[in-house]
């Protein structure tokens, strides 16, 4: 049975009021609480017990899966992996993400590991959320860690989002990208109070014509911290991108390493970096509409996280 709680953290996490249509596991406080497939996608729990693969038929079409886990006992950790197979042709919808409940005076924590295994020419959006609640002073700590391979043609974009009540965050991406195929990351994430989130992503291009767009948008507020690093590989002919633009608001701190390897001849790669307080002019206008200065603030903030 789910709770009100737990009910309230599918809402934030996988935008859920009721079970959804399609495949879907359900995961709350370290065990599998619902879950369906269909005829196009199995979901089958590990032999250890931690995680679950999911198979996609190839060439399904318009379907979807959710994987959400929401935590509410206060103490509980747990690392979880799971492994997606996705077959020639095939194109899907992944909503996963991660919600913590913590009213206790001990660590809730959830480390998911993920490995995406991409066939020819499939495609994959993936939708990930992370999101922390309670009063509790023994925090929530998420520390996802990605693994991609993408084969021939394939298309992976990753739309990954932090913006509430996670107080620790370690954030790893390593993706290898075959000949055509593409990855696309679009990273957001806002820290407050002492919080402290680092991401580390590591992209080999490794076939002909292969590319990857990184892009995060960040905001830091209070004394909260965050590491952003970047590292794309360019080991054929390929296109890479990698971009970092932060807000830094009160005492919070940011640090940008974006860097770009070119180990072929036609490699074209990109890194881009900014760190700025939100300009006096965007206030100004906006507090010229009848706003005050922390409603101007929450708008472009608001805005450059949308």
């Amino acid at each position: 049975m789910i709770d009100e709680i737990q009910k309230n953290l599918l809402r934030e996490v996988a935008d859920l009021d009721s079970l959804p249509v399609g495949a879907y596991n359900i995961r709350t406080n370290g065990a599998s609480a619902a879950r369906a497939t269909t005829a196009n996608i199995d979901i089958v729990t590990k032999a250890d017990g931690k995680g679950i693969d999911i198979y996609i038929k190839p060439f399904t079409k318009n379907e979807s899966v959710h994987i959400p886990v929401i935590i509410s006992e206060s103490g509980l950790t747990e690392v979880v992996y799971n492994d997606f197979h996705i077959g020639e042709g095939a194109d899907v919808t992944i909503i996963a993400g991660c919600g913590i409940h913590n009213c206790g005076d001990q660590k809730s924590a959830h480390d998911g590991i993920h490995s995406f295994f991409l066939d020819k020419n499939a495609r994959v959006r993936y939708v990930e959320k992370h999101y922390g609640s309670g009063d509790g002073t023994g925090g929530a700590v998420m520390n996802p860690t990605t693994v991609v391979e993408l084969g021939e043609g394939s298309y992976l974009e990753m739309e990954t989002t932090q913006i509430k009540g996670i107080d620790s965050t370690s954030r790893v991406t390593r993706a290898k990208v075959a000949s055509d195929a593409t990855l696309i990351v679009k990273e957001k994430i806002m820290t407050h109070g002492e919080q402290f989130a680092e991401t580390d992503f590591t992209v080999d291009l490794c076939g002909e014509n292969s590319h990857a767009n990184v892009v995060s948008r960040s905001v830091a507020k209070d004394t909260s911290r965050q590491v952003f690093r970047s590292n794309i590989l360019g080991n054929a002919k390929c296109h890479g991108h990698t971009e970092c633009d932060a807000i830094i608001m009160d005492h919070a701190t940011v640090s940008a390493i974006p860097e770009i390897v070119a180990n072929h001849l036609d490699a074209s790669l990109i890194h881009e970096a900014a760190i700025g307080k939100i300009a006096g002019e965007q206030l100004a206008k906006l507090m010229t509409l009848g706003l005050d200065e922390k409603e101007a603030e929450e708008q472009i903030i608001s805005g450059f996280l949308k």
